[in-house]
């Protein structure tokens, strides 16, 4: 059967009556009619157009900023992001970046050597999870076990660990990831013990008797010697476990892309985001039919799955094997008498090649008392930190760990009037304002690596770019926090990126030597399985032993964190409850206006 098309004036067939001619002549003068109509209101709409073309210049940018927002989740939820297949030479991410002096590489081994962690030998590799470290079955001892033993105020207190398998046999070595805590429930008393890996399965925890009363000693596994085997091997690795991502736009047209400071440049072609002033590396692979100037945004992509063993997961068990306390042979309470009058010649009962690994400070009565020198006050009224803050300019940079900090000082001090720079609550950047006391303060996130939602590429900004471009001076503080997003690379990236912010802090203090500078250092978090994998506290604490280590000896003031996040009866969390955060608080603000030495 053949068809034929109709214009206008055609009959219906070949066949076609007058009726049929008169009907088609109809309804070609009637669509006529419509097209005058069309053309009319099409050059009315341009004339509009072009009449108010200053108002739709003058659109909301919030609103069409929001439009493209919703844009781009939508685009990012049908989107098939291919991932990279990565090759696992741990060299290759370490070693990216500006070319390391002898003198960087001579420290960079140093740090190294300083975080190494004891492993099971290569023939005691276990078979199954019986044969590895069970919380459960692991016993510590208080010493010394003979005699009716009396401490006093100033001793120390020695706890013995043996780890057993989960048959109950005593393992034959190391590496197993313990925290020691002393701590008085009755008295809101705490402190830190240090743990000493005898590499044979046994451990030694040593705990400095800072307060009289009673005190009880708390021994938690928080990984076995196997699990951080398994986690050492996957920062090596595997620093892809955490993938990003970036959305390109131009004009409609649209693409998101993989992106990471370490991926392979022979599979894709690469956009090469490198920090011209730090050489920092960072890489976006190259949309397929947009530009690398077109990128608008850097957003965490996702986590990596099935990164492990059927096997290995075992060793990640919550309640099993994971933070888990372990019992007293015998008694875990001792009660501390006052310090006892020492014959003359005799200093302490604290051996001093210990006294360099004491303790940065310990809670009494649930507030933080820093040893060493320093002295905490206590800032219960928010108008005492406005008095401290007065006419100061507080800049913190880094994760969100410090944004905590942003977050309390505004809620604390009524005063503190959040400005509205119209972005993302939980990205930044923010800025606080009391005219009153004249108090500026702000925040920024760190440069890429960053886990956050989403931050516009004209926001990514990194440390030690923005330190150079302080002004400084005594009435400036500035705030570094920067470390729970560097858990998932080899540890050499890390003290890069330590290396270019110690130089710029180096400079601003050359050029402004009243300004003040504070660390605040990692933290412990709450873990399972999966957070164990990215964000586990072994990782955390190697990360936090490299920065203490770097910064040390500088004009630095540190706010140790960790070590107040482990002292404390609170359960660990990424970002610390109320009481924690406010005993840091209250660490800063003295830093910032130090108790006045009576004359």
């Amino acid at each position: 059967m053949r068809w034929r098309h109709h214009a206008c004036g055609d009959s219906e067939s070949e066949t076609g009556s007058d009726h049929g001619r008169q009907k088609g002549a109809t309804m070609c003068r009637s669509l006529s009619n419509y097209a005058l109509v069309f053309l009319f209101l099409a050059l009315s709409g341009f004339v509009f157009l072009l009449c108010n073309i200053h108002t739709v210049e003058n659109w909301n940018c919030h609103t069409i900023s929001a439009l493209y927002q919703l844009q781009s989740r939508i685009h990012s939820s049908f989107i098939s992001v291919s991932l990279p297949t990565f090759s696992h030479n741990r060299t290759f991410c370490a070693h990216l970046g500006q070319k390391p002096s002898a003198e960087d590489e001579l420290e960079e081994r140093y740090l190294l050597d300083s975080i190494a962690w004891p492993g099971p030998p290569p023939h005691a590799t276990p078979t199954s999870l019986r044969q590895t470290s069970d919380p459960v079955h692991s016993l510590f001892t208080l010493l010394p076990t003979e005699g009716g033993r009396v401490w006093h105020l100033g001793d120390e207190l020695e706890a013995f660990v043996q780890i057993h398998d989960f048959q109950g046999r005593p393992k034959r070595y190391g590496g197993d990831f313990l925290l020691a805590r002393l701590h008085s429930p009755e008295l809101g008393a705490g402190v830190a013990g240090m743990v000493v890996d005898h590499k044979n399965g046994f451990y030694s925890a040593l705990f400095p008797l800072l307060w009289v009363g009673p005190a009880q000693v708390e021994i938690t596994m928080v990984h076995s010697s196997e699990a951080v085997a398994v986690l050492r091997r996957l920062r090596e690795e595997r620093p892809d476990r955490v993938f990003f991502k970036s959305l390109f736009r131009s004009g409609f047209l649209s693409e998101t892309t993989v992106c990471n400071m370490c991926l392979p440049s022979d599979q894709q072609p690469l956009c090469n985001y490198t920090d011209l002033y730090t050489g920092e590396p960072w890489y976006c692979y190259k949309p397929k039919m947009l530009s690398c100037d077109t990128r608008i945004n850097h957003a965490k992509g996702g986590y990596l799955k099935h990164l492990i063993t059927n096997k290995e997961a075992l060793l990640f068990q919550s309640g099993v094997n994971i933070k888990v306390p372990l019992h007293a042979s015998r008694t875990d309470r001792i009660n501390v008498l006052p310090q006892k009058d020492k014959p003359e010649g005799e200093s302490s009962s604290v051996k001093p090649e210990r006294n360099q690994l004491a303790p940065s400070g310990f809670y009494y009565k649930d507030s933080w008392r820093p040893l060493g020198g320093a002295t905490a006050r206590q800032f219960n009224e928010s108008s005492a930190v406005a008095a401290c803050l007065r006419n100061k300019v507080i800049n913190l940079y880094g994760d969100s760990t410090v944004r905590q900090w942003f977050e309390y000082l505004i809620t604390f001090v009524p005063e503190l009037k959040e400005f509205n720079l119209h972005s993302p609550k939980k990205v930044g950047p923010l800025m606080a304002v009391d005219s009153t006391h004249n108090i500026l303060l702000k925040y920024r996130c760190h440069g890429p690596p960053i886990r956050f939602t989403t931050v516009m590429s004209s926001e990514l900004r990194y440390i030690s770019n923005e330190l150079d471009g302080l002004s400084g001076g005594p009435n400036t503080v500035v705030v570094l926090s920067i470390w729970a997003h560097f858990s998932t690379f080899p540890v050499e990236v890390y003290i890069r990126r330590l290396r270019h912010i110690r130089r710029a802090l180096v400079r601003l203090m050359e050029r402004a030597p009243g300004t003040l500078i504070v660390i605040r250092s990692a933290n412990l978090q709450a873990l399972d399985q999966e957070v164990s994998l990215y964000n586990s506290d072994w990782y955390s604490l190697q990360l936090d032993m490299v920065l203490k280590a770097m910064f040390k000896g500088l004009n630095v003031l540190i706010v140790d964190a960790w070590q107040m996040s482990s002292a404390h009866h609170l359960p660990h969390a990424l970002h610390p409850p109320p009481a924690i955060v406010k005993s840091m608080m209250d660490v800063l603000l003295s830093y910032v206006c130090p108790e006045k030495k009576k004359s």
